[in-house]
C-alpha cells in the first residue's frame, strides 16, 4: 500500500515506515503530523486516485528531526563588469518524518 501526498509545494509517494525529508514543519521532535492533502492511495487491489484530493483519506507521520541540508555556494556575476559580483551561501532548512499510518 502506498500514497502520494502534497507537503510543500511538492509530492511525494510513501509507504509505511518511510523517512523522507520534506519542507520544514512547525512541528517539534517526536511530535504526530496528519497529512489530509493525499492525492492517490494504492491499496493492493485499486488505485484510488482524488480530484484534487482523496476524501477522508490521511497519512500520519512522525517527526524525527528539524535540520538544516548542506551549506551550497550562490555566486552570481555581471559578465565584463569588475565590481558586481556576489557570492552567498544557503542552508536549506528541512523535517524528517517517519510515515506511521496510511488511513483511507
Amino acid at each position: 500500500m502506498y500514497a502520494v501526498i502534497e507537503t510543500g509545494g511538492k509530492q511525494y509517494q510513501v509507504k509505511v515506515g518511510d523517512e523522507i525529508f520534506i519542507e520544514k514543519l512547525e512541528a517539534e521532535a517526536d511530535a504526530t503530523v496528519t497529512f489530509d492533502k493525499v492525492i492517490a492511495v494504492n491499496n493492493d487491489s485499486a488505485l484510488t486516485v482524488g480530484a484534487p484530493y482523496v476524501q477522508n483519506a490521511k497519512v500520519e507521520a512522525k517527526v524525527i528531526k528539524n535540520g538544516k541540508a548542506k551549506k551550497i555556494t550562490v555566486f552570481t556575476y555581471k559578465p565584463k563588469k569588475g565590481s558586481s559580483h556576489k557570492k552567498q551561501g544557503h542552508r536549506q532548512p528541512y523535517t524528517k518524518v517517519r510515515i506511521d499510518a496510511i488511513n483511507v
